[in-house]
C-alpha cells in the first residue's frame, strides 16, 4: 500500500503543563474532545497522555493537505491500540481518497510523540 504522507511531532510534557495549570479548563475545551479529556484525567498523571494526543493531531495535520480544528481529529482506542477519529467532511475526504491512516503514540517523564502513516488503500 503506497504512502501518502508521514508527519511526526514531538511535544514537551513539562510545557504542556504549564499551559494546563495556567489555564486547565480553556486548554481542554480548545484542543480536545470531551472523550479525550475523560480518558487523561482518569490517568494518574494526565499531561503525557494529553501531549500524547497533542502531537497525535500535530502530526495528522503534517500530512493533510488541508488545516483543520483542534478538536476536528482526535485520538480514540481500538482494543489498546490508539487510532484517530474525524469528524465527517475528514471522514469522507479519507473514504473519497481511498486513504487509511496509521497512529502510534509514546510519552515518558519529559516528551510526548506521535507518528501518522497516511497511506493509499490497494483497490482491487
Amino acid at each position: 500500500m503506497p504512502i501518502v504522507a508521514i508527519g511526526t511531532d514531538i511535544v514537551s510534557v513539562e510545557r504542556l503543563r504549564g499551559v494546563f495549570e495556567r489555564h486547565s479548563e480553556r486548554f481542554l475545551e480548545r484542543h480536545f474532545t470531551p472523550e479525550e479529556v475523560a480518558y487523561c484525567l482518569a490517568q494518574a498523571d494526565p499531561l503525557p497522555a494529553l501531549a500524547a494526543r497533542f502531537a497525535a493531531k500535530e502530526a495528522f495535520q503534517k500530512c493533510w493537505p488541508h488545516s483543520f480544528g483542534w478538536r476536528e481529529v482526535w485520538v480514540e482506542k481500538e482494543g489498546a491500540r490508539p487510532r484517530l477519529g474525524y469528524i465527517a467532511k475528514i471522514a469522507q475526504r479519507m473514504v473519497s481518497e481511498g486513504w487509511r491512516a496509521h497512529l502510534s503514540l509514546s510519552h515518558e517523564k519529559e516528551h510526548a510523540l506521535a507518528v501518522v502513516i497516511l497511506e493509499t488503500l490497494e483497490m482491487g
